[in-house]
């Protein structure tokens, strides 16, 4: 890159905007010009902390290391754009990780440079503060920053016509209003400022490639804020897909499969195979030539997409039936889904792709015509055998997998050996939601190897954060647990459990039950748990006990008053970045 352009990028960083030309000039003799190949740290977490950096060009990913070893993406760092400016200001080491997501230029100020600077010209500290206050409230609600916007699609088999799957999307990104530029082998150049230069003139930048050994297949890999791989679901991946590099970023599963489907005969792989052989964090289907999950993955590359997540609560989750009700009904797409406890039950049955009518059959039968929760027994580990809760989840949820399912889908339960919530996005449905509905005390626990999993609702009721992880798009949430939810003369006095029985039979279930579920389900603030969604929905229904398996119309009426309420009076901002399927030419 000339030096020239590269000083105009650096004069375009947040904090000299506003910077007096002696500032400026000074900042020009201090910094080092550095490039990274793509998929490359320039530091890790725990890295002593010795330079601030500033992105020319290229694209960089800023990493948190989980405690099991798993790197988080926690947003996209483009040219322009500081990084490393905390810890240097601070004096500690790294807290996170920065790794090149393509070649990349970048300035560099060492320390000893920086600190000379800000005493020269104190108003680029204020300016500095400015930035690192936005970053700051950026990473607490991760994933946010930005999205990606250069993908590479990989073919896994030369009879996957990569372009003619590439003009689809790009069509379905037209109908939402974005620009997309397709680039194949050929017609590129190995400039650092190449994928630069085509992001300012589009929204998003697509190449395709093949799994082959050429420069081309590397330059791919190496520029890629996503890789997308394409496969067959009538073949079998080998193991592992993509070629092994020294290449840190495609380790930590910025990768999406994409199983092409045609016709109805048998898959020769699982899709957990798929996901395994490719290291991928998320799987797609796309049907034949299918328009709606061609253009639900559309809206996922764009960060169009919308995310459903739905709390728990007991009886009251009835009322996020009505909640999907009416945001079909308002022709709101829903791309991704997830929840906890009997949210996450009613989040599968829209993934499942049932109608409204057979979720309500299903779930009346499930959980209404008769309790679930009523084979108590004397309690040992819970109150109830937890024979029914298997056997009806087994009946409507059968033996398909998470990662079988049309439409991404997450639930969360709680693993009281690690003491940490557990997100599941692949296995076998019915076990999964098993452990997430598991309240402590009412359902005996689910047990895998050493993991000892309860409701999700003990740590994470309303998973936001994951639904926000887990794409990038619109996010809309239902919390049926933040309104008051006990009766306190059930608690004063109560009889015996033979006295409670010999009053109310087994059918009813006895405080405790609504006491626990109540204490699993204490609203996010109570627990310092961040992450609110963009469109908030709060149906009222303090008239609907826990417990009280038999209210279902009143709930689902009261989810579904207060969705078309709320979108009624939505803001005119929030209402034009939700999307409505009848806007996208359909």
């Amino acid at each position: 890159m000339d030096i020239s352009v590269a000083r105009q990028t650096l004069l375009r960083a947040a904090f000299l905007k506003d910077a007096p030309p002696e500032a400026i000039a000074a900042v020009e003799h201090a910094v080092e010009w550095i490039s990274i190949p793509g998929g490359w740290p320039v530091f890790e977490t725990g890295d002593v902390a010795d330079a601030i950096y500033f992105v020319i060009a290229g694209s960089l990913g800023a990493f948190r290391r989980e405690p099991d070893g798993r790197h988080e993406l926690l947003g996209y760092i483009r040219p322009g754009e500081p990084f490393g400016e905390m810890a240097l200001i601070a004096g500690e080491p790294h807290g996170n990780s920065v790794f090149t997501l393509r070649d990349s230029e970048l300035f560099r100020i060492e320390r000893t440079a920086f600190n000379r600077l800000i005493r020269a010209h104190p108003a680029l500290m204020n300016s500095l503060a400015r930035v690192m206050l936005f970053r700051t409230r950026q990473v607490k609600r991760p994933g946010r920053r930005t999205n990606a916007r250069l993908f590479t699609f990989v073919a896994t088999s030369p009879t996957i016509d990569l372009l003619h799957r590439a003009r689809a999307l790009r069509e379905s990104m037209q109908k939402l209003g974005r620009t997309c530029a397709i680039v194949q082998q050929g017609a590129y150049d190995l400039a650092s400022n190449f994928c630069d230069e085509l992001e300012s003139q589009n929204d998003i930048v697509i190449l395709l490639t093949r799994i082959e050994d050429s420069a081309w297949f590397r330059f791919c890999m190496r520029q890629a804020d996503r890789l997308v791989v394409f496969g067959r679901t009538d073949a079998r991946p080998s193991t592992p897909l993509i070629p092994q590099e020294p290449n840190a970023v495609r380790q930590m599963q910025l990768v999406d499969v994409v199983l092409l489907r045609h016709g109805d005969g048998p898959a020769a792989a699982t899709p957990a195979e798929w996901m395994n052989a490719a290291n991928a964090a998320r799987i797609f289907y796309w049907r034949n030539v299918d328009p709606d999950d061609c253009m639900r993955f559309a809206r996922t590359l764009t960060g169009l997409s919308v995310g459903l997540v739905l709390s728990g609560g007991g009886a009251r989750a009835y009322a996020h039936i009505g909640v999907v009700r009416a945001l079909r009904e308002a022709r709101i797409p829903l791309d991704f889904l997830g929840g906890a406890s009997m949210g996450a039950v009613v989040a599968a049955c829209v993934a499942m792709g049932w109608s409204d009518d057979e979720i309500e059959a299903r779930i009346r039968k499930a959980f209404v015509e008769s309790n679930p929760l009523s084979d108590y027994v004397l309690p040992v580990v819970a109150l109830t055998e937890g024979k029914r809760v298997d056997e009806r989840l087994a009946e409507h949820f059968g033996d398909v997998n998470i990662e079988d399912m049309r439409t991404p889908f997450f639930c969360v339960s709680t693993d009281l050996v690690s003491g940490k919530s557990q997100v599941h996005r692949s296995g076998l449905l019915r076990r999964r939601l098993r452990a997430s509905i598991s309240l402590p005390g009412i359902l005996p626990p689910v047990v895998e190897d050493d993991r000892i999993l309860v409701d999700g609702a003990v740590l994470n009721n309303f998973p936001v954060d994951v639904m926000q992880d887990f794409h990038r798009g619109f996010t809309v949430g239902c919390d049926v647990a933040r309104q008051t939810a006990l009766t306190p003369s059930d608690y004063i006095d109560p009889p015996p459990f033979m006295g409670w029985v010999a009053q109310h039979g087994l059918r009813a279930a006895p405080p405790i039950a609504g006491l626990l579920m109540r204490a699993a389900t204490l609203p996010m603030d109570l627990r310092g748990v961040a992450g609110e969604p963009d469109l908030l929905i709060l149906p009222d229904l303090r008239a609907v006990d826990l417990r009280d398996w038999r209210r279902y119309d009143d709930a689902v009426i009261a989810g579904y008053e207060a969705t078309v309420a709320r979108l009624r009076d939505l803001p005119a901002v929030t209402a034009g970045r939700l999307p409505r399927e009848s806007q996208q030419g359909r």
